[in-house]
């Protein structure tokens, strides 16, 4: 599976998703940060999965700006959907999901911290984590990108997630965007910072390539 790991600037429209799955026809799943779209672009994320036959991975605000989870199918069918776990709470079902031969697992922002407890050997191949913006800290970054190491060798799976390349926590003006992948022994095969190119990630070789700015 080639997978798309994408750190868009926020936005109000769908451009940069639809830039990318236009120029990147042979991705299999675009990764997406949390909250990238709203609820009224749902109809048209799902025409875009199926219409160029990709699984998309983000977040999405309802209509009370809540952020949920959200994933499509590349038939454009929505297999996973629900609300993001409050910080004090068990993690939130369903975390995972079998669509056809794939094994995904899910987890929002912060439920990265939820993770080892709620996905209890969830059994699947890759656990997505979708970040709103990047992080507020050097200190942050090693918290969060360890404990995703953590959680890769426990649910023995791909843990990838990815922010926006602006904005920042709370709006203090100070942010560290990210992205990441470890494999499933907790090698980290991308640890990126400050750095907010378009990667694509060959599940199969474990090569990530960089992809030409569109």
């Amino acid at each position: 599976m080639k997978i798309l790991i994408g750190q868009p600037k926020r936005e109000n429209n769908l451009q940069q998703l639809i830039a990318e799955i236009k120029s990147n026809s042979e991705v299999d799943l675009m990764l997406f940060p949390e909250g990238y779209f709203t609820a009224n672009y749902l109809e048209e994320v799902c025409h875009l999965a199926n219409k160029h036959q990709t699984y998309i991975v983000t977040g999405y605000k309802d209509e009370k700006n809540k952020d949920r989870v959200f994933i499509a199918n590349h038939f454009g069918k929505i297999i996973l959907e629900r609300a993001k776990t409050p910080e004090n709470e068990g993690l939130y079902t369903p975390s995972k999901i079998n669509d056809k031969n794939f094994s995904f697992g899910y987890l929002l922002c912060r439920e990265i911290f939820q993770g080892l407890v709620g996905l209890e050997n969830g059994k699947v191949d890759i656990i997505f984590n979708p970040i709103g913006v990047g992080m507020f800290s050097e200190e942050q970054y090693e918290e969060w990108t360890d404990e995703a190491r953590k959680i890769a060798i426990r649910e023995k799976a791909m843990v990838i997630g990815t922010s926006h390349a602006d904005g920042s926590y709370r709006n203090c003006g100070f942010s560290i965007p990210i992205a990441y992948c470890f494999d499933q022994n907790g090698n980290h095969l991308l640890l990126s910072k400050n750095d907010t190119r378009t990667r694509i990630f060959d599940t199969e070789t474990k090569l990530i390539k960089l992809v030409e700015t569109i």
